[in-house]
Formats: C-alpha cells, sequence, structure tokens
C-alpha cells in the first residue's frame, strides 16, 4: 500500500460555532494515531487556502493534544455575524463541512485508521 490523498474527514470530525463575526471551527481525529498527521498538515495556512472565497481576516490554532483535538478561529469569516450577513448560513454552521473537505496525505501505515476512506 502507498500513501493516499483523503478528505479531512476520514481521519477527523468537526464543529462549528460562532460569535459575532468570528467562527470557530474544532477538528477531533478520529483516533489518536492520527493525530500527528492533523497537526502536519491542517494548519493555519492550509486554512487559510480552504477558506480563501471568505476571506478571514485572521486565522489561529489551538492546539489541545490531550483531546487529540485542534480549535480554528477565523476572525471575519461570516460576513458580519448572524445579523448583518446576507448568506443562508449566517451561524457558520456548515463552515466545519468546507474544512473537513480539506485533502491531506495518509501514510500506508495509518490507513486502517480511516473513516469511510475515499481516495480523492
Amino acid at each position: 500500500m502507498t500513501d493516499m490523498t483523503v478528505s479531512l474527514f476520514s481521519a477527523a470530525h468537526g464543529r462549528t460555532g460562532d460569535k459575532g463575526d468570528r467562527s470557530n471551527i474544532s477538528v477531533i481525529a478520529w483516533h489518536p494515531a492520527l493525530w500527528p498527521l492533523l497537526v502536519e498538515q491542517v494548519t493555519p495556512e492550509a486554512v487559510v487556502a480552504q477558506f480563501r472565497h471568505r476571506a478571514p481576516s485572521r486565522v489561529q490554532r489551538f492546539l489541545l493534544p490531550k483531546l487529540h483535538a485542534m480549535n480554528f478561529v477565523l476572525d471575519a469569516a461570516l460576513d458580519g455575524g448572524v445579523n448583518d450577513a446576507l448568506n443562508l448560513d449566517t451561524h457558520g454552521k456548515s463552515l466545519s463541512f468546507l474544512l473537513l473537505d480539506l485533502p491531506i496525505g495518509v501514510p500506508a501505515e495509518l490507513q486502517h485508521l480511516l473513516a469511510g476512506t475515499i481516495p480523492t
């Protein structure tokens, strides 16, 4: 078996919250052994690229290693927030799905830990 490119949702799940024009997106590894891979590849730079169409003014990443999770805070990513946005998802609840579509590379020795593996 060789390295495989999959969507992040095969290695992690996520949840989104909001406060004003700020979105919080958590990414939680399906298995602790996948955690180092996520830290390496799901970087603030990768998140900025994934959300380039929303043009967040700042992206911060907070690592939670004991939980095998990370939290991203995206400033100015919600078109002004609940009261100002004209889009259909004013709370940004679907943004975790956008992040979970991020392609990541998974080495052969970790592929058995992936959920619903669909090569991309």
